[in-house]
């Protein structure tokens, strides 16, 4: 930069004159306008071509991020429809399963009664059911006997229910056919295929029964001989209401 220093403007002039100098002046500043202005058209027109590619690519993004949005919500729709779809299987499957299980659950009863020389001669007690009520402590119960000897005759007898379990933290017997609720017609059976007895007791309010003990007693008489048969049953396995299947067979 030592050599602008070294111009004298004064020299200049008085070798240009004053309107050549005048002249170069103007000619020095239209110059540095001109070259301005096509460098700042220059670096404008970059400018704006970089935007444009920066705003086709967020263009871009904005329409992918849409396409990948769309096809999320797809999907998720389809999920929904398939576990929607499972859950009717399922509960399809479930209903089919309980139908499959009665249908052979009757289908083993009537086979019992019907068809007694596929199973063993006597008679057995086929089902215990116990149901809770509305009312605090009081249930109702449904015994099945079935008779499976090949020549059937007329059983005749009656059924005993014993609970065996702790009053006030003690051990403790309740039988339940010297309950005022029930009657000995209630607990009897005279039947040739299958009968259900049916009754409703109470226990006592500190009672907490452990375990059924259930018999079926035929007295001796002209047409029979003395018979009893015994089970016995946990009291949860009884209140859920699942079928027990007695190993003992009265003959």
């Amino acid at each position: 930069m030592s050599w602008l220093a070294k111009i004298n403007l004064n020299t200049v002039v008085l070798r240009l004159g004053t309107f050549r100098s005048a002249i170069l002046l103007l000619a020095l500043i239209t110059t540095c306008l001109f070259c301005g202005y096509r460098m700042g058209n220059f670096f404008h027109a970059y400018q704006e071509q970089t935007l444009e590619q920066q705003k086709q690519r967020l263009d871009n993004l904005y329409r992918k991020q849409s396409e990948q949005t769309r096809r999320i919500n797809t999907l998720e729709v389809e999920l929904e429809v398939e576990r929607l779809a499972n859950q009717k299987s399922q509960k399809l499957l479930k209903e089919m399963e309980a139908q499959h299980y009665q249908v052979k659950k009757e289908l083993a009863f009537y086979e019992k009664v019907m068809a007694p020389e596929k199973q063993a001669d006597g008679v057995v007690i086929d089902n215990i059911v116990i149901s809770a009520t509305a009312s605090p402590h009081h249930y109702r119960f449904q015994v099945t006997l079935v008779q499976q000897k090949v020549k059937k005759r007329y059983a005749k007898g009656h059924v005993e229910l014993n609970f065996v379990g702790s009053l006030d933290n003690k051990p403790y017997k309740i039988n339940v056919n010297k309950m005022a609720e029930l009657s000995k017609k209630q607990l009897s059976f005279n039947f040739q295929y299958f009968q259900m007895i049916q009754g409703e007791f109470t226990f006592p309010e500190n009672f907490k029964p452990e375990k059924l003990t259930l018999s079926a007693i035929m007295p001796k008489s002209r047409w029979q001989s003395y018979q009893r048969v015994d089970e016995s049953y946990p009291w949860q396995t009884v209140l859920e209401n699942i079928p027990q299947t007695p190993l003992l067979i009265l003959d």
